[in-house]
């Protein structure tokens, strides 16, 4: 371990997967530890007996619910916008050699009690029964306008610059009522709130186009795609490309502590008595905890269950959003089900998830609008952890730290804070201009 490394990346969440994989493209000599014995930190899969260790604190789960080895429950369940910055940055490093993916079924929305399908184009809005006749036709020119934009083509905007108009005020140009509102910038522009309105439109406009782009290239029910065997594919195929390009992983190293020069800049991380030299570190908040601020709290709920969600068509596998609004919270909640069909549970059972910002204490009480959307369940899971955010300044002490993983079930700010901190530790912008079409997923049903 007495080398100098470029960068060393402590943890092997996800983030840090991606970056070390990143770097290591880069032809920077990347080293890779991690305290546990087992790749994914906070975004690891656990099968059966690890989830009953977790949560019940024994390894005996009951026989009822079958094969053990069968199940990879994800911790941090998110499904993958098909044409989103994953993706694309999937095909960037070609990781997707390593993995087999499979459209998610359907993507619903919560609305007085009732779950609806999403509609996200012109023709999907005349059909859906989430609004009244002259509303659809209001939507469906909102839907014209956004799906004809081109931000290099200033006769498809209208007169309007996007950078400058706020959604709201773009929204009141169609008239759109407030249930519209509602399921157009949560479902389909997935903000987790309602902050949008007042902030530039162009954004919302284009977090609305990927959501359609995505929902064509598989023709599914759903704009997202995910991994068959569950997320904790996702950090051990980075892990492999950054090995391929010459990045050295130690698993199972305990009490890596990051070692500091006179001036307070990171020179070096310890482990077990051994010192590897860097130029930079790499972490997740864990590592440098007097380095970040707690800014909140997730809950989450895991079920297992033996039907998928009702009202989905049957779905194995579906995201359903509910709007802040609808349950009278301060952000949205999420559920997230997933089953046998993503080769994630054994023949017949499902995985579902209702997850959202905390504003209680008691995750029980909290996520139950959502546990009243899944029908009986076999077991039910309930934990939350603390989210933070890095407090440091990484030119003065050469530390880049990610943020923790948020509530939502998608991957687009997550890879947002990996491009971001790329940047930061590289000087340079990643150029993600690929051949979208490289990517398949698989045409199971």
């Amino acid at each position: 371990m007495d080398e100098e490394y470029d960068v060393i990346v402590l943890g092997t969440g996800l983030k840090e997967c991606i970056l070390s994989g990143l770097l290591s493209v880069d032809g920077l000599k990347v080293l890779h530890m991690d305290r546990n014995d087992y790749y994914g930190g906070e975004s690891s899969s656990l099968n059966l007996t690890q989830l009953w260790k977790r949560f019940r604190g024994s390894d005996t789960p009951q026989e009822n619910l079958g094969a053990v080895r069968e199940y990879n429950v994800d911790m941090i369940p998110k499904f993958i916008m098909a044409n989103g910055t994953l993706v694309q940055t999937l095909i960037h490093t070609n990781v997707t050699k390593y993995l087999n993916f499979k459209a998610v079924d359907g993507s619903f929305v919560y609305k007085k009690g009732k779950i609806y399908k999403v509609p996200a184009t012109d023709v999907e809005a005349l059909k859906s029964p989430l609004m009244g006749l002259f509303e659809k036709r209001r939507a469906r020119k909102f839907f014209i306008y956004v799906q004809d934009y081109d931000e290099k083509d200033p006769k498809s905007h209208e007169g309007l610059d996007l950078s400058k108009v706020t959604a709201r005020e773009i929204i009141s140009k169609y008239g759109l009522e407030d249930d519209t509102i509602d399921f157009i910038g949560h479902a389909l522009a997935l903000h987790n709130d309602d902050d949008y309105l007042d902030q530039p439109a162009i954004d919302f406009v284009m977090r609305i186009k990927l959501y359609a782009e995505s929902l064509a290239r598989f023709q599914g029910g759903s704009p997202y795609i995910y991994p068959l065997y569950g997320l904790g594919e996702l950090p051990q195929a980075f892990a492999r490309l950054s090995a391929v390009y010459g990045g050295t992983y130690m698993l199972n190293k305990p009490e890596c502590k990051v070692e500091f020069d006179s001036s307070g800049k990171a020179i070096g991380v310890t482990s077990a008595g051994e010192t590897a030299k860097c130029k930079k570190v790499v972490c997740d908040p864990s590592y440098l905890s007097d380095k970040v601020k707690k800014v909140g709290k997730v809950a989450r709920a895991v079920c297992i269950m033996s039907h998928p969600i009702p009202d989905t068509n049957d779905a194995h596998s579906v995201q359903i959003i509910l709007p802040q609004k609808q349950l009278g919270r301060k952000s949205d909640m999420y559920l997230f089900c997933c089953s046998y069909a993503h080769n994630v549970a054994p023949k017949g059972k499902y995985i579902a998830f209702v997850s959202a910002e905390a504003e209680t204490d008691n995750p029980e009480e909290e996520l139950k609008p959502g546990i009243e959307l899944l029908g009986p369940t076999d077991e039910i899971f309930y934990h939350s952890y603390d989210t933070y955010v890095p407090t440091n300044q990484q030119e003065e002490d050469n530390c880049f730290i990610s943020g923790s993983y948020d509530a939502t079930t998608h991957f687009e700010s997550t890879v947002a804070d990996v491009l971001e901190m790329y940047t930061k530790i590289t000087g340079k912008t990643l150029d993600l201009s690929v051949d979208l079409s490289a990517a398949s997923a698989t045409a199971e049903n």
